[in-house]
């Protein structure tokens, strides 16, 4: 069986890499038989440092379905057309917009110094700070401040792109036309799948999903999961006994290539 797993709030928290335990019954899933792919809002640079090597050269879909690294390499990267770019890019002037762009690996931020996004940007310095005009490809706009934002908003959506509202982080996340999780799993030949995610851009991994697990309580995830598992001090060892019980309940699906 496919695992797929989405990274921050689901089984790593705070920014931190995923623990000894969580990874060690990852690995216990992966010499079972199953093939575990993860699947973050994170670009591909910055879900490395949370990752535990082992997995770095395995299956990652990175920028919510933008990008899928295999190993070791992007295989796959979808981007905003030129004039798409020049669209956000003026509205993100018009508006005064703080922003963090990426590209298939450098990246952009304007925000401020100590904005907490910046304690999971680019954490080994893998990449560069560079000006928008120097990538070749912008893949992923998340806006971190402007001044009438309901404004802004009403503009994005008239924009032929995707967009995920992070309200605990006030954030605005946009991605190319047709990127999500599920598309980049479709892509992936990946159609039979257990799922773990905690937000909104978790729903279309999980609406694909045949069995799937939510982290804590997000009321727009809330219907599409199967199950889910609240967020309290003893998540890890609740995460970790689901874990191993999908593990036994899907013990005859192994995935052989």
């Amino acid at each position: 069986m496919h695992f797929i797993f989405d990274l921050d709030g689901t089984i790593c928290f705070k920014g931190k890499p995923i623990s000894p335990a969580i990874t060690h019954a990852l690995q216990q899933l992966d010499k079972a038989g199953h093939r575990i792919v993860f699947a973050s809002a994170r670009p591909i640079r910055d879900m490395l440092p949370v990752l535990p090597k082992p997995f770095h050269t395995g299956t990652l879909i990175g920028g919510n379905g933008a990008l899928i690294s295999e190993n070791g390499n992007i295989t796959f990267s979808r981007a905003f057309s030129p004039a798409i770019v020049e669209t956000l890019m003026s509205i993100l002037h018009e508006h005064q917009a703080t922003y963090l762009i990426d590209g298939e690996w450098d990246y952009s931020y304007t925000g401020r110094a100590d904005h907490p996004i910046l304690a999971n940007l680019d954490p080994n310095h893998l990449a560069t700070n560079v000006p928008v005009s120097e990538h070749p490809s912008i893949v992923k706009l998340l806006i971190l401040s402007a001044i009438e934002k309901e404004i802004l908003l009403e503009k994005l959506g008239e924009v032929d792109i995707v967009l995920h509202l992070h309200a605990h982080e006030d954030v605005i996340d946009c991605s190319p036309k047709g990127i999500h999780k599920q598309a980049a799993l479709a892509y992936l030949n990946i159609t039979d799948y257990i799922a773990f995610g905690n937000d909104a851009n978790d729903i279309t991994m999980f609406q694909g999903a045949r069995h799937s697990v939510m982290i804590g309580d997000h009321q727009a995830l809330r219907p599409h999961c199967t199950e889910s598992i609240p967020s309290t001090t003893e998540v890890e060892e609740e995460i970790i006994a689901k874990l191993m019980e999908l593990n036994d309940a899907f013990a005859s699906e192994r995935v052989t290539s």
